[in-house]
């Protein structure tokens, strides 16, 4: 990414590292969250940094946590028990930091099932969030002998998937997304890391931002 701010912020477990990647005047806020920590995710992952420039794009100050046990961030990996916990107080100090703007959630395989943890607490608390972007999004039995009970999210969600994903097969995102109804664009040849296919996520964002939400 082109120049951030670094920050250090209170969580549950102790300090939570995060990258800003500020606007001057900032129409929205976006929280993403990134790959599994256990298997070398981090905030600076390149799809993570083109979800953070694809809404910067779309004039949202972008926030990159880091999650817990990765660069400075404290605390024990929890396969996205305590990373929803940590994720929620970087959105608590970005309300205090950024007050009552709109509020877009994006995140990367293990991220993205993170933040649709997310998405239903802040739902449940009353500040839902605007709009989420899901790409790669860990659902069923995936590689590494890991299994993620996915939970439901909002019909507007923009859920983007690799055809030739070794990862998360498409099949799983399929049929997370059958039960709830929810459309899935499928990047053909794009694996699970969108090598060489990453300006296709912006611009999917970018058309779908630009038309009225349902």
């Amino acid at each position: 990414m082109s120049r951030h701010e670094h920050v250090l912020i209170d969580g549950p477990a102790g300090r939570i590292e995060v990258f800003v990647d500020p606007l001057e005047q900032p129409r929205g806020i976006a929280l993403i969250g990134h790959p599994h920590p256990l298997f070398g995710g981090t905030a600076d992952n390149k799809v993570v940094t083109t979800l953070a420039r694809a809404f910067r794009d779309l004039g949202c100050v972008a926030l990159r946590p880091s999650f817990r046990g990765v660069g400075g961030s404290e605390g024990e990996h929890d396969e996205g028990g305590l990373e929803t916990e940590d994720l929620l107080a970087v959105h608590a100090w970005a309300r205090q930091r950024f007050g009552a703007l709109p509020l877009y959630l994006a995140g990367f395989s293990f991220g993205a099932y993170v933040i649709t943890r997310v998405a239903r607490r802040l739902a449940d608390a009353g500040d839902p969030a605007r709009r989420l972007v899901l790409v790669g999004t860990a659902a069923g039995h995936v590689e590494g002998a890991r299994a993620y009970e996915t939970g439901a999210v909002a019909a507007d969600t923009v859920v983007i998937h690799g055809s030739a994903d070794e990862t998360v097969p498409l099949q799983n995102v399929l049929a997370w997304a059958e039960a709830l109804e929810l459309p899935v664009v499928v990047v053909p040849g794009a694996d699970h890391f969108f090598h060489r296919r990453l300006h296709i996520i912006r611009s999917i964002i970018a058309r779908a931002f630009a038309a009225p939400a349902p």
